[in-house]
């Protein structure tokens, strides 16, 4: 576990510095980030007594790795971009990690770990593993999907998301559909999948 969370931190900070290498000293709202992402969250679980609603599960899965990256950015800014820097935060959010933690419900587990993010404007990474295990999230599918969504990001910036050229919507679908679609035609194992998923994002965009 370790070892894949410095892999995610590392992923990161490749991704924070390809939108603005001087990302560290911007004083980025991380925490709003957060809290706006678990509002998109609740709607898609559904929380709404007068209608029939029914979880989209993938979406519910796609909002918590938002959430991972912005978490993940926070605690970036507490250390150094280095080896050591990163194995030093890769052990602290493993503790945090395995840190047992009451369940509620989902609803409220979300609601919790919102105000907690207002109040302390930090990642808590308890309450978030909370969370996953609340939709059933193994660490193992939150390293895959993450990856995936990191690459999905990388590609948004190759292809004009920073300058507002970029397409969202491709062929009647979001984005983060075809994100899930193409996962589902990959091996996450494979050595290459990260560059594998590139290329059917880049094949579905044109």
């Amino acid at each position: 576990m370790r070892q894949q969370i410095v892999t995610m931190l590392e992923l990161q900070e490749a991704m924070n510095s390809k939108v603005n290498a001087e990302w560290r000293q911007q004083n980025y709202e991380w925490y709003r980030a957060i809290w706006v992402e678990c509002a998109e969250l609740m709607d898609h679980y559904g929380w709404k007594w007068w209608k029939k609603q029914t979880p989209d599960m993938d979406q519910v899965v796609l909002e918590l790795i938002d959430i991972w990256h912005f978490g993940l950015s926070i605690r970036l800014l507490g250390d150094e971009p280095t080896a050591k820097g990163y194995e030093r935060l890769a052990s602290e959010i493993e503790q945090e990690f395995m840190a047992d933690i009451a369940h509620k419900s989902f609803r409220e587990d979300l609601e919790q770990f919102t105000e907690l993010t207002l109040q302390t404007k930090s990642f808590a990474i308890r309450e978030f593993r909370r969370l996953l295990e609340g939709v059933e999230l193994s660490f193992e599918q939150l390293f895959n999907s993450y990856v995936g969504k990191n690459v999905l990001n990388i590609f948004r910036q190759d292809f004009g998301y920073k300058d507002g050229t970029y397409q969202k919507q491709w062929n009647g679908k979001e984005d983060n559909e075809h994100l899930v679609e193409a996962l589902a035609e990959l091996d996450p194992k494979m050595p290459d999948f990260g560059a594998a998923l590139y290329k059917k994002l880049q094949a579905r965009y044109s």
